[in-house]
């Protein structure tokens, strides 16, 4: 977050707080906070807003176990995953609580005097509000469908009035672009003050309207396929690329320091991240024994591994067969795996046999060495021991020997690792270029849907080859598959892939894979234990290694991609239906008679 918007937000916390005590009953306390003088002081007026801010703006996500990103653990696969649904596991709940304070906050904005905010400054501040609360109700509607549009505060007292019916999905899609349009036609492209970076701006609200009108516009909600949709999805999102341009926002050249120098032309929403006063814990994704409380959360799957192409822009493909039956093709291959990726790939992935990338020195060594989180066969325990206990490392070593390393603050111990400063980006420019060049592809317009992904692999750093950056795509359905993927890789981590499968009604991709499956780096039988000072980057210590295929890291059948493709909205919290005198509606993927669809 901002940090003059998060100091503001503790500035109206501890305000509020504040009062004083004299005696005798007629005195006025000029010192105590009253609502009505909010109202009268512009200060008091910005802290309630960046309230809003503290309570809606987007965090870092570490839910790769959520999909085919990653994994934390054998077994963790959740409920949903292996298609093990009820209304009571698989259900999302209503949340008005900061529609109620935008409500407010809107409501009594619009009798400011001038003395206190002039116009323009009270447009302003309405207009970002009303972006939070398209915000607010789309991360309900994409979930369940239409909700019950709430626009005003509503009067207490009358209990009855309080209970609202579900308003359709059109209705409430039709009102969060509204606010939106409110929103774009009164805030700047980009602040020219820079102690306002991080607040909401034009191109963040077209930004987030582009993807909406694309969730829109997908076989999610649009099983039909309307074109209108995809034509109104593609006008939202190019009209985005056009202000982003003007407003000199673009890709970022380099994709290995995006994450890290910060206020780059590609961040468009942002949640900034500083210590102390707003700092990330990052804790959970580094490798014991580089953090502490939490650990090895998001370990790549082999199928996020796989799906970054090589440095030519053609596929990593795996034969597992010939993985371990052909010792030549083995080693081959993880040269290619290696060696011969894309930027992307050495950006998202630490790969165990390579120094880690944070200042740590392992116990009982002088200086950064490489950090060995690999496998040896024991013939004798019929089992893959970890090369941890060659090396007196301790803790666990997680399951993959893979880590997500994305945005990952690179300066601090472990015993700092709660103090991360990396910004969390919620919305760059990559996205919305891909959700143009998506659309695009839909609406027959397909030499710009290509365009799309070369500049995105050019970006990346994939060679141009014959001009086409290795996408072999040219129909439309050809296309489409390549969106998909290059999503996947684009934004490894960042909390978009299970999304992605289910506003396009993909999770076949998911099923397809039955179990989840890693490589393991294993040390060749024979072979002695590598040095310290060698990486699996060099050719000679590769040797001594082989990879093998797990087809199941779980160890359990039962645990295995089986997502219903019956079940696409979630179902409505059956407490709140039933404390809801007979007003809201369940859905009728879960025995309902609402129509999320309508």
């Amino acid at each position: 977050m901002n940090k003059t918007i998060k100091a503001l937000a503790l500035f109206a916390v501890s305000f509020f707080a504040f009062s004083s005590c004299e005696s005798g009953l007629d005195y006025e306390n000029t010192n105590a906070i009253v609502p009505d003088a909010v109202w009268k002081d512009s200060k008091m007026i910005d802290g309630f807003l960046n309230d809003i801010y503290g309570g809606l703006n987007p965090q870092w996500v570490f839910n790769a176990s959520e999909s085919d990103e990653g994994l934390n653990g054998a077994k963790d696969i959740n409920n949903y995953l292996r298609g093990i649904l009820t209304v009571d596991n698989t259900c999302d709940s209503l949340r008005y609580k900061y529609v109620d304070k935008i409500n407010f906050f809107l409501h009594n904005l619009k009798d400011v005097t001038t003395d206190v905010l002039s116009n323009e400054e009270n447009q302003i501040l309405a207009a970002q509000a009303k972006f939070w609360r398209a915000w607010t109700y789309w991360a309900m509607v994409k979930n369940l469908g239409g909700v019950p549009l709430i626009l005003e505060p509503q009067d207490m007292s009358d209990k009855e009035s309080l209970y609202k019916s579900r308003n359709k999905t059109s209705e409430c899609v039709a009102q969060i672009i509204q606010d939106l349009d409110d929103a774009i036609a009164v805030l700047p492209g980009k602040y020219s003050d820079a102690s306002d970076y991080g607040r909401i701006t034009k191109a963040a609200a077209m930004a987030f309207k582009g993807r909406i009108l694309l969730w829109y516009a997908s076989p999610l909600f649009n099983p039909d396929n309307n074109k209108e949709r995809w034509q109104a999805a593609y006008e939202a999102n190019h009209a985005a690329v056009r202000l982003l341009d003007q407003e000199g926002y673009g890709l970022y050249p380099d994709f290995k320091q995006l994450w890290y120098d910060e206020r780059n032309e590609e961040v468009i929403m942002v949640n900034q991240y500083f210590y102390p006063g707003h700092p990330i814990n990052f804790n959970a994704i580094r490798p014991e024994p580089f953090t502490k409380d939490a650990s090895n959360q998001n370990q790549p799957l082999m199928s996020l591994l796989l799906a970054f192409p090589k440095r030519d822009g053609s596929p990593m493909n795996l034969d597992v067969n010939r993985l371990k039956n052909d010792p030549q093709y083995n080693v081959d291959f993880m040269t290619d795996f290696y060696m011969n990726r894309d930027d992307r790939f050495y950006t998202s992935i630490y790969c165990g046999g390579t120094p880690y990338p944070t200042p740590d020195i392992l116990s009982g060594q002088n200086s950064k060495v490489t950090f060995w989180n690999a496998w040896k066969w024991s013939e004798q325990d019929n089992k893959y021991n970890t090369l941890y206990l060659d090396y007196n490392i301790a803790g666990n070593p997680g399951v993959s020997g893979f880590f997500d390393r994305k945005g990952l603050d690179t300066t601090l111990i472990n015993a700092e690792v709660g103090n991360g400063q990396t910004d969390w980006i919620e919305i760059r420019y990559a996205e919305v270029l891909m959700n143009m060049g998506e659309c695009a592809n839909e609406i027959g317009k397909t030499s710009e849907a290509l365009q799309v992904l070369y500049d995105i692999r050019k970006r990346a750093g994939i060679e141009e080859g014959k001009g086409n950056y290795g996408v072999m795509a040219s129909s439309q359905e050809d296309i489409r598959m390549a969106y998909i993927n290059e999503r996947q890789v684009e934004f490894a981590f960042e909390g978009k892939r299970l999304g992605d499968l289910r506003r396009l009604k993909r999770y076949d991709l998911l099923n397809n894979q039955e179990r989840r499956h890693v490589l393991y780096l294993v040390l060749k039988p024979g072979e002695a234990v590598p040095a310290l000072t060698e990486t699996i980057m060099d050719s000679v210590v590769r040797k001594k290694f082989r990879f093998d295929y797990i087809d199941n890291v779980d160890g359990d059948d039962s645990y295995k991609f089986n997502l219903s493709m019956n079940h696409w909205f979630y179902a409505l919290n059956p407490n709140q239906i039933s404390q809801s005198m007979n007003k809201l509606e369940q859905n009728k993927e879960w025995g309902g008679t609402f129509d999320p669809l309508q």
